[in-house]
């Protein structure tokens, strides 16, 4: 039986550890068909360790999103696994935890609101501009998003970054249709993962989160969210662009 992404490279973000979201759509990606480059920030070694654990050990390679050189040769280190690519997830954020967010809004300062602009939204926008040589017609990126049409608590400057990068989604849609390549968001409702453990009040904000929706919501699975990712990597939505697809059991649209 032929998997969904039989053929598929890809180039995932992202993957911190085996509950992240960026590890569960790297699995089930493998699991259909794709072969899979990741990338890996910081602890290399770790995510080298984490990268074992999939179906078919993926490579690894450094990408820190702040430094222009790791951008500029990210296309050069992907061919050294892949002859080009199909689709790519983007699965950065970073926010100081103590200032931008849980803290008094207002009194986050530049020096911190500005590396989690730039982590967080800039860099959607300078990684897809580094990969752009390795997509052809109908590759896809994907960015993760968490729903920014409200001010929920706690999550402050990152909600401003968040609503940023589905501007920045739509303005990637735009210039990239013209190139036959899809641009999207994947809106996940709260998952326990390891960034999670750093937003203030996540508790709270996740507890009502399954009573709130329709289909209901299981914070400790990030299967839905995967597959979904993957759906969108596949040529199965091939008009589907600058959009946000909303992967949070229904909860977007019950007003609450």
């Amino acid at each position: 039986m032929s998997g969904l992404l039989d053929g598929k490279r890809l180039l995932i973000t992202g993957v911190i550890t085996d509950g992240s979201i960026a590890f569960h759509a790297a699995k089930i990606a493998q699991e259909q068909g794709a072969t899979v480059v990741l990338t890996g920030f910081g602890r290399l070694s770790l995510v080298e360790r984490i990268a074992k654990r999939l179906p078919v050990p993926a490579p690894v390679i450094e990408l820190d999103v702040t430094k222009q050189e790791h951008l500029d040769g990210l296309a050069d280190k992907v061919r050294e696994h892949v002859d080009g690519l199909d689709g790519v997830l983007h699965s950065i954020g970073y926010a100081n935890p103590e200032t931008c967010l849980g803290a008094p809004f207002v009194d986050a300062p530049w020096g911190d609101v500005g590396p989690a602009l730039h982590v967080s939204t800039y860099s959607y926008a300078s990684l897809a501009k580094s990969v752009l040589p390795l997509l052809g017609a109908g590759s896809s990126i994907i960015g993760m998003d968490f729903d920014a049409r409200v001010a929920w608590p706690s999550y402050n400057w990152m909600g401003v970054a968040k609503a940023g990068l589905e501007s920045v989604n739509r303005y990637l849609a735009r210039d990239l249709g013209p190139h036959g390549i899809r641009v999207n968001l994947v809106n996940a409702g709260p998952l326990k993962t390891m960034a999670a453990k750093s937003i203030p009040g996540f508790g709270e904000l996740e507890g009502g989160w399954n009573d709130r929706a329709p289909l209901g919501w299981d914070a400790t699975d990030p299967t839905p969210v995967a597959k979904s990712i993957c759906a969108l990597f596949s040529d199965w939505l091939p008009a589907t662009t600058g959009s946000v697809i909303m992967v949070d059991g229904g909860v977007h649209g019950t007003g609450q």
